[in-house]
């Protein structure tokens, strides 16, 4: 048979062009495509001799081998796969939009797919060789033929065929490597065997490399043994019953690089419209990048076990980014890019699925290892209220995995939201909760006071993003959550406390209307508290203002020019020093600079800078003074 040559059947020169740019951020792709392709042939040769057992002789062992020829730049790539004949290479490799392996699959449609590997796309993936070789050279012959052929293209307009003589079935890829800069690290044996590993380190079959025959002492050759690359299996892809828990935990320090045990993991295979495997594993420290936003916060994607990203955000939320482990589809090309990712209804579904699974673990060790949970939750929890302003469909979920420390809380003790209900007062109608800029500030705040007396529990939250978090937890159970610092609590209360209430407004209607003059630059309001117990005052916020630790966080994040929110100054009646300052005031004496004196240490008791730190200490130091004297 002379040299047949043919032009390729698409316009290749622009869909090469777009491939390479487009679909591949990197030219070390092209190992994976084509280890990938070799792998495809093996599963086709092995599927087939099922129903021709000539096709695969007894005693052969299916695998991939791999040469690299530094000073010729060479690089071979072979297989004793299913090989190719004249048609399939034509149909195969004449084009770039059509895909052999797609349509192999597409006549087995009505056949029992189980035992087949889902084929990956040939063409294309094939074609990204040339991002790295000047000229292709295939060398096949298809199982149960006697003929074989080359293949050859650099990669224009035409490609050739001519019979040659092959031993056995297979194909033999051959790469001529360009002269670039850049393409000159893979006519290096380490390189090539690096890009093998991270790619392809759990295909099924062996993959072998030949070093290079090289001089000895005495200046003859030797030949180096073969390496074989991908020794791990897919620990994935296994059933659950045959890996121990040591092998999840040696596992998950492998692929998180994390010296420490996960405190969970969920494996799982999905099976139906879409197949794929999932191992997730929940870190017990929090990863030292957690909070960088460029940082590597993903799971590892891969497609037919063979790696195609190290950090897939596609398939988590930011809210669960603390999450390591795989995703293995059998549905997805392998010419997967971050573009197609975004608009996938296979990463879509997967998506969904991910994220159920890390849900029901989190609670599964929430109810069962409460200990393990609340370590993992000081930890990591204050990622995982990120979910309550960042979506609005786990919301539920969220609910059950929350923990906080509490008035009735001790030590490192959390109570869930459930147990809060569990033990609340039947005279109590919500939930109470307070947020202060620390753990131990707020446990001083004054507004506390009456709630502990009256053994109502609140809830202490002091994460940054708490403010976000309960814009958007409003209720649990029927029961709303109630923030202290805002608007009225109203407590029940006996007829004589409300004509008590409505007395102390009476009695000190001029006090709280001089403090008010006094102070109005800083206040909306003055008035008589009814959760104060043991402090002469505290401040709140009104309603539907902004709270005063949100100002401060939006300052922080340059929102300076922001209008100041002016707050609530609520006085004991009962308090000494109230009695004094009222008495001064129906007598129509000056209050000093005991206005200034009951502000600063408002501000101060609930954790809030002091506008004019210098007023306050001269205001103090004169009333010390009158006292001294």
């Amino acid at each position: 048979m002379a040299t047949e040559k043919m032009e390729f059947q698409t316009e290749v020169r622009d869909l090469l062009n777009l491939m390479i740019h487009s679909l591949y951020s990197n030219k070390e792709i092209f190992l994976r495509e084509l280890v990938s392709n070799a792998a495809d042939a093996l599963d086709k040769r092995r599927f087939l001799s099922v129903s021709d057992s000539s096709l695969l002789p007894v005693g052969t062992q299916l695998r991939i081998d791999i040469n690299v020829f530094s000073e010729a730049k060479r690089l071979v790539i072979e297989d004793n796969g299913i090989g190719m004949n004249r048609e399939d290479l034509i149909q195969n490799l004449g084009t770039i939009a059509r895909s052999g392996t797609k349509q192999f699959m597409k006549n087995l449609k009505d056949s029992d797919k189980s035992n087949v590997e889902l084929i990956g796309q040939f063409g294309v993936g094939f074609y990204s060789a040339f991002m790295v070789a000047r000229k292709i050279e295939v060398l096949t012959k298809k199982a149960g033929e006697e003929q074989g052929y080359l293949w050859s293209s650099e990669g224009t307009g035409e490609f050739e065929i001519t019979e040659a003589p092959k031993e056995n079935a297979g194909t033999k890829i051959t790469l001529y490597l360009k002269d670039d800069e850049d393409v000159a690290e893979f006519a290096e044996e380490w390189t090539v065997k690096n890009v093998i590993r991270k790619y392809s380190e759990f295909v099924s079959y062996g993959i072998y490399f030949h070093p290079e025959a090289k001089k000895n002492d005495k200046g003859e050759m030797e030949i180096p043994e073969e390496e074989r690359l991908n020794k791990d299996q897919a620990l994935w892809r296994q059933s659950e019953k045959e890996i121990t828990e040591e092998q999840y935990k040696e596992f998950y320090h492998v692929v998180s690089h994390d010296g420490s045990d996960p405190s969970a993991w969920n494996h799982s295979h999905a099976e139906g419209s879409l197949e794929f495997w999932s191992l997730l594993y929940l870190p017990s420290k929090a990863p030292y990048n957690i909070w960088n936003q460029e940082a590597q916060n993903g799971l590892k994607l891969y497609v037919k076990k063979v790696f195609i990203m190290d950090d897939c955000k596609e398939l988590l939320p930011p809210w669960l980014r603390f999450v390591r482990g795989i995703v293995d589809s059998e549905d997805l090309p392998l010419n997967v890019s971050r573009e197609i990712l975004q608009s996938n209804k296979i990463i879509t579904n997967i998506r969904k699925h991910v994220i159920k699974k890390v849900l029901e673990t989190l609670k599964n060790m929430s109810e069962k290892e409460v200990d393990k949970y609340n370590a993992w939750w000081k930890e990591l929890g204050i990622v995982l209220k990120e979910g309550f302003y960042m979506n609005w469909e786990h919301l539920d979920e969220l609910k059950e995995l929350l923990r906080f420390r509490s008035t009735k809380t001790e030590g490192d003790a959390l109570v869930s939201l459930t147990e809060y209900i569990d033990r609340m007062p039947e005279n109590q109608k919500e939930i109470y909760y307070l947020i202060g800029d620390n753990k131990d500030t707020i446990q001083g705040n004054p507004l506390l006071e009456t709630f502990r007396a009256k053994g109502f529990e609140v809830l202490l939250l002091s994460d940054p993003i708490d403010e976000f978090m309960m814009s958007s937890l409003t209720e649990y159970k029927e029961k709303k959550f109630h923030d202290i610092s805002r608007g009225d609590v109203e407590f029940d209360k006996t007829e004589e406390e409300k004509k008590a209430e409505e007395e102390s407004k009476s009695a000190f209607k001029g006090l709280c209307e001089t403090l008010q003059k006094t102070l109005d630059s800083d206040l909306k309001e003055v008035r008589i508290s009814s959760r104060l117990q043991d402090s002469p005052c505290c401040l709140v916020t009104d309603e539907h203002a902004m709270s005063a630790r949100m100002e401060r966080m939006m300052e922080a994040m340059g929102r300076s020019n922001m209008e100041k929110t002016k707050r609530i100054l609520e006085i004991n009646p009962t308090h000494p020093i109230c009695e004094m300052l009222k008495a001064k005031a129906d007598a129509g004496e000056s209050l000093g600079e005991w206005p200034k004196a009951l502000y600063g240490q408002a501000l101060l008791a609930e954790g809030s800078q002091l506008p004019d730190p210098a007023a306050y200490v001269k205001a103090i130091t004169q009333l010390l003074s009158a006292v001294a004297k």
